[in-house]
This record gives C-alpha cells, structure tokens and sequence, in this order.
C-alpha cells in the first residue's frame, strides 16, 4: 500500500502542475501581452481555465494531505526549513484567486480597481510558479541544514541560491508554455491562434533557456544533475520522449490540430517531472551533508498508510468524475449560450 500512496502523491504533483500550471501560465501570458490584446486574451483564457480554476487546487491540497498523513517527518522539515518560499507561495495562490473572483464578477467593474485587480493576478500569477520552482529545487539541492546554527543558514540559504531559482524560472517558463499550448486550442479565430502560438514558441525558447541555465547552475553549486539525469535509462529515456513530442507538438501546430497537442505539451512536462523524481526515488529532500528523507522509511505506521491508501482509492472514484462532469458542464452550457 505504501508504494500506492506514493503513486497517488506523484500523481497529485504532477495534475497540479499540468492545471495548476497552466492556470498560473495564463497570467504569464497576460503579463507578456499588449495593452490593445489584453481584453481578448483574458476572453479566451476564461473560457479555457474558468471553469476549473478553483477545482486545480485541489490537488495541491491532495498532495499534502498525502505527506502530512502519510510522511509527517518529512512535511515537517520542509515546512520548518521552507517555510518563507511555502508562505510566499501560498501568499500568491490567495491573491490571484482573489484578483481573478473579484475582477471578473465585481459588481461595480470602477476601472481604477479592475487595474489593482489585474496587477494583482498577473504578477502573483509570476510570483506564484517561481516560489513553487523554488521549493522543488530546494529539495534536491542539498542546501538544506538540519544542524543550522543561524536564522539565515537554516530558513534563508536552504532555498535562496543559484539552482532553486533557475529551477523557479524554469517552472514560470514551463507554466507559461503550457498555458500558450491550451489557449491556442481555445481560440476561435486565425488571428488569435497566431498569436498564442508566438506565445508559446516563446515561451518554448524561454523553457530551453532557462533548462540549460539549471543545469550550469547545477554546476555551480556542485549537484550532479546531469549525471543523474543522464546517467540512468529510465530518465534518459523520459527526456527523450519528450524531445520527441515536442517535435510532433510543433508539426500539429503547423498542420492546424489545436487540440491534439495539448496531449503532447502534457505529456513533455509529464516525462520532465518523471525524469526528475526518478532520478531520486526514494529520496524526496536531500539534505545537506549528505543525509537524504526518504519516502521508504520515514513514513507513518503500517495502519496509518493502509488507512490513507483505501481513503485515496475511494475518494479518487468520487471526484475524478465530479471534475468531468464539472468541465463538461461549462462546456454545454457555453455551447447553449
């Protein structure tokens, strides 16, 4: 059961990123689109995340609950060591639910407010992505110090240095990528699919940018990550597939299939994140030192995770089709409009 609540946590990670993401991403490309596009982006992007932006949280909720029952030492370290990014984090996921409620059904739209409130979304929209980056790159960093002895070894350098931050700008670039690849199948008209499409080949280039500027800065701070990434078959061949998609993302692109290739942008980042967590499984924090938390032993008793496997089983036949149901009714009701 242990290996099924593990599943359950990676799967969590990963829908989060895939939604979550590319709820964030919409932001991104707001923040990087034009004054006289803006209205017609945050048409389009309404129409793709509105009716499941809330529902996306979900699942980071899900994931810890899962380390808070299931792995309580582990979440305990890293909300102790972590806690400034987790709260910045957090921070932002609250502004930019409430920045989106209030701007799009404020019942006096005063344009003086709808200005604070679109601020407010598209930077915690940055924000929001960065830290999140940040906090996965911190946990394999090895910066972290159990044995600390000042506030700034144990709370500031644990998350501020070179590779947790290129793997936050990493994270926006992806999410802002995901996001440009779901608007372009939204869009309903030339005009606007060319123009997400820029956005998404930009954001392309930004994604390879700032992969290369991980690995150098991996480098710098003496993490063997391209060893271990390209050092086992399993991750080899993840990074692989996904170079591959993205080569046939980009032939459907130019063959006009719009919504086929959010199958494949899913799937990049899927093999991604499953590049990554393979290449240190069972380990979810290295810890400076060379100590490591691992999922296998540092987790709750035996009754405890066969408890928290049964109740994932049986909670995930109640919402997966809830959340279908969800989409598919905003979609009829759209179309009856």
């Amino acid at each position: 059961m242990l290996y099924i609540v593990i599943t359950f946590l990676f799967l969590a990670i990963v829908l989060y990123f895939l939604l979550g993401g590319a709820d964030f991403g919409a932001g991104i490309i707001e923040l990087f689109t034009s004054n006289k596009n803006k209205s017609r982006t945050r048409e389009t992007m309404y129409h793709a995340i509105g009716p499941i932006w809330e529902a996306n949280h979900m699942w980071l909720i899900i994931a810890v609950v899962i380390m808070f029952v299931g792995f309580p030492e582990v979440y305990s370290d890293m909300c102790t060591y972590l806690h400034i990014p987790l709260l910045i984090m957090l921070l932002g996921i609250t502004a930019r639910g409430t920045a989106f409620a209030f701007r799009s059904y404020d019942a006096v739209k005063d344009e003086r407010t709808q200005n604070l409130y679109n601020h407010i979304f598209v930077y915690s929209s940055f924000v929001t992505p960065l830290f999140l980056g940040i906090i996965a790159g911190s946990a394999i960093s090895r910066q972290i110090d159990l044995h600390a002895t000042s506030f700034l070894a144990a709370y500031v350098y644990s998350w501020l240095n070179y590779f947790s931050v290129a793997v936050g700008l990493f994270t926006v670039a992806l999410s802002g990528y995901l996001a440009a690849i779901y608007l372009i199948g939204e869009a309903d008209n030339d005009k606007d699919v060319r123009r997400f499409i820029k956005k998404a080949r930009l954001m392309n280039i930004l994604a390879v940018i700032f992969g290369g500027t991980v690995f150098l800065a991996a480098d710098l701070e003496d993490i063997r990550l391209a060893h271990f990434i390209f050092g086992n078959p399993v991750s080899l061949i993840a990074v692989i597939t996904a170079f591959i998609s993205l080569l046939v993302m980009w032939l459907m692109i130019l063959k006009g299939k719009k919504k086929i290739i959010r199958v494949f942008a899913a799937f990049q980042v899927t093999m991604i994140l499953l590049a990554v967590g393979y290449m240190h499984f069972p380990y979810v924090i290295m810890i400076k030192g060379g100590e490591n938390l691992s999922l296998l032993s540092l987790h709750a008793t035996a009754k405890t995770i066969d408890d928290l496997g049964w109740g994932l089983f049986i909670g995930s036949f109640l919402i997966l089709p809830s959340l279908f149901y969800l989409y598919y009714s905003f979609q009829k009701k759209e179309e009856i409009v």
